[in-house]
Formats: C-alpha cells, structure tokens, sequence
C-alpha cells in the first residue's frame, strides 16, 4: 500500500466539514498536491457547502460508514467535535485508513487511549493535527534552538488566547460545542494548551513531563474554563509558561511565543495560528535585537502538513506524526485538570 499511495496523488476524506475543514484543512490538501475526494457531516449545509467548494461528484456522504468504503479514499482527516474523535479513528482503523485527527487528541484521556490502540493493532498511521509544528517560523525557531543560537535553553513563555463567547460561531454551523464540557472535554486549557505543549516538546526535541495548572471562569458564562496557567518542566529541564484563553478579546496582542536561553532570546508574535507569517526577533546576550531568517516564510502551515502527513504515510515515518508522543499530551492535559484546584 505505500509503494501505491506514493506512485500517486493522495486522496483524502473529511470527517466532519465545519469551519476549519472548510477554511483551512480542504484548501491545504489542494494545496498539498492531494485531491479531497469525499466529505462526511450529518448537516445537509455542511455537506451541499463541500459539494460546491470541492466539486464533489456524489462524493458527499451523511455516514462515516459510506465514506470509508469509497476506494477512492486513502487518508481521513476528522474535525469533528472533540467527543466524536474516537469513533471516527477506530473506524477508520478498522477500515486500514491512516488517520489526521484534530486537536486535542480526543474529549476524555480514555478515548486517545482507546484511540491509540485501534491505530496500533490496525498499523496505521494516527496523528494529531498540531499545525504549529509545520509552521514555517516555528521550523526556523527550533532549527536556531538546536544550533545554540541562545546557548542552553531555559524557559518557554506562550501566551495564546482569543475571545470565544457563549454564542461563537463561524458560520452559523450550530451551537458553540467548545463551550460544552461534554462534548469539549473541558475549555480553553483543553482546546489551546495542546497547541502549546506539544510545540514546546517541538522546539526542544524533548519533552514536557511535569505539568500544573490554574483554570478560571472568569467572564464567559459557561461551564468549562475561560483562561488558565499553566506551568511545567521537560526533561531536560527547561521551564514551560502557557497562558491560553477564551476571554481575550481579538483585538489585543494575544499570541506570543518566547524561547529564552543562557546567551539570547528568540520571540516569535503573531505566529500561532492557522496562517502563515508573523515575525521573529533574536536578541544576543548583549541586547542586540535581529530578525531571524525564516524560510519558505509565506508557506501554509496546514499545507506543509498535509504534506507531511502523506509523507509519512508513503515512507513510513512514525516520528513527524506519533500516536505516543500525541498520548503523552493528553495524559498532561488529563493531568493539569484533575490535579489542579477547581476553576473560579
């Protein structure tokens, strides 16, 4: 199968066609090279919406069921509510498809567990769609990390918020699931942390192995958390500062990411999230500040891994995308809620 799916374009099915498949993830994959060649969503709009962005040809389907037999299909993409991850992989695994699941891994620290073993006992690929990683500022970030450009690292700072109010919505898809504990798994920590954790494990090729947080509710009215800090240390004993938010409104310096080190420092603003850019600063020792060259820096992060991810899939890379690495995560984000105080 990988000697086939290398000898030709990848074709990819959607799971679930909300606003993120559609404005991003859909677009990456044309832009990757692949083709899209089946959408699954139980709304009507949804799926009409995939048929006229994508020119689907009957490719267009209300149950996961008739979407994994379609032969054209090689690799799933699910962006569905966080609390439908889990059937939709072991599904897919148990079809043989090779899985890009969004982020967080999955509602409950059960369910990636579960999640991890259909994909092992399949022996297909499972990642999780970390699309900072594939950042084109964050690749150069860990590249001048790794050459000593800052000397021994020794605190990552993140601050990653936005504004998400009870009634968020795009595109008039539904009702705002993220503000729902059952289908979320819990709020701003559950949705934003991931981003932070896994692109600190990113940047220092190690990773975060303690964790404690402080969770809020401090704005929005409902029931899962609006903000919280977040503290740990990786292996090697670099200290990791998150802060992430719903109830930082839009217009405000939101997004930064610090990587401070023995001889300079590196900051990166605006960089996390969907698109590309942003800007990045180096500063030595003496306090002499710098651009840092950024490569390919125009390119899409969701298009690098969608061409990542089909990479992997042709070789049989298990170290760009790791179900293990992405269960690891969970169990952090498992862990800062249940050790931590209850939010206020």
């Amino acid at each position: 199968m990988v000697t086939a799916l290398a000898a030709r374009t990848l074709g990819w099915g959607i799971v679930g066609y909300g606003w993120v498949a559609r404005d991003y993830a859909a677009p990456a994959i044309l832009a990757a090279g692949h083709a899209v060649r089946a959408v699954c969503d139980p709304m009507p709009a949804a799926r009409e919406a995939a048929r006229a962005a994508l020119r689907l040809e009957g490719g267009a389907h209300a149950d996961l069921a008739s979407l994994l037999g379609d032969p054209a299909v090689d690799a799933i993409y699910v962006a569905t509510p966080n609390h439908l991850h889990r059937a939709a992989v072991e599904a897919a695994a148990a079809a043989g498809k090779p899985v890009l699941c969004e982020k967080p891994m999955a509602a409950t620290l059960a369910d990636a567990e579960a999640m991890a073993e259909a994909a092992s006992r399949a022996g297909i690929l499972l990642g999780t769609a970390f699309d900072q990683r594939h950042h084109p500022a964050h690749a150069a970030m860990r590249e001048a990390v790794a050459a000593g450009l800052i000397g021994t690292p020794t605190v990552i700072r993140i601050a990653y918020a936005c504004w998400l109010g009870p009634d968020w919505s795009v595109t008039g898809e539904g009702d705002n699931w993220r503000a729902d504990p059952a289908r979320a798994g819990g709020g701003a920590l559950m949705d934003l942390a991931p981003h932070g954790l896994d692109l600190a494990e990113y940047l220092l090729r190690e990773p975060v192995q303690e964790i404690a947080a402080l969770t809020q509710r401090r704005v929005q009215p409902y029931a899962v958390d609006d903000g919280a800090l977040l503290i740990g240390r990786t292996a090697g004993g670099t200290l990791v500062q998150l802060h992430v938010a719903y109830n930082c409104p839009d217009a405000l310096p939101r997004r930064r990411l610090e990587v401070l080190g023995a001889a300079g420092q590196i900051v990166a603003e605006n960089t996390m999230g969907q698109d590309a850019g942003g800007r990045v600063t180096h500063t030595d020792a003496q306090g002499r500040s710098r651009p840092l060259s950024v490569p390919d820096a125009d390119a899409s992060p969701f298009a690098r891994q969608m061409a990542a991810f089909a990479h992997a899939i042709a070789t049989g890379d298990r170290e760009t995308f790791s179900a293990a690495r992405d269960l690891h995560t969970m169990r952090l984000l498992h862990r800062a809620y249940s050790e931590g105080p209850a939010c206020r």
